[in-house]
């Protein structure tokens, strides 16, 4: 039969360096800003801006963190245990912009179809 919601592919630590693209709207804006303070206050980790518009590929408002193959798993199983049913968007950094944010991505929460048009362009 019809495979409907297909089960997200889950972030494997494979990669040397990671973004996480935790993503929101107007109604989750507070909870994630709470996720991504947790995430320089508690894990130190490099956090980026806070976007209320859209912003490269990503199809909803987003917070990108910048984190590395040692903090990964630890980090990955909090932000999991932590996202509240937040969608976050995990990919590597190899320098491979398209791989990096199709082959080399992963989700925590349902997946968001990536505007990869914005790759052709660059």
């Amino acid at each position: 039969g019809l495979k409907f919601m297909s089960e997200a592919k889950r972030p494997t630590n494979s990669h040397k360096a990671y973004h996480a693209h935790v993503y929101f709207d107007e109604d989750t804006k507070i909870m994630a800003k709470k996720l991504c303070d947790a995430s320089a206050d508690k894990h130190g980790l490099l956090v980026g801006r806070f976007h209320e518009k859209l912003v490269g590929p990503h199809p909803r408002w987003s917070c990108q963190i910048t984190f590395g193959s040692k903090d990964f798993d630890e980090y990955i199983s909090w932000l999991d245990a932590n996202r509240g049913g937040l969608t976050i968007f995990v990919h590597a950094l190899t320098g491979d912009d398209l791989k990096d944010h199709t082959e080399f991505a992963g989700w925590l929460g349902p997946e968001v179809e990536l505007n990869l048009e914005f790759f052709d362009k660059v």
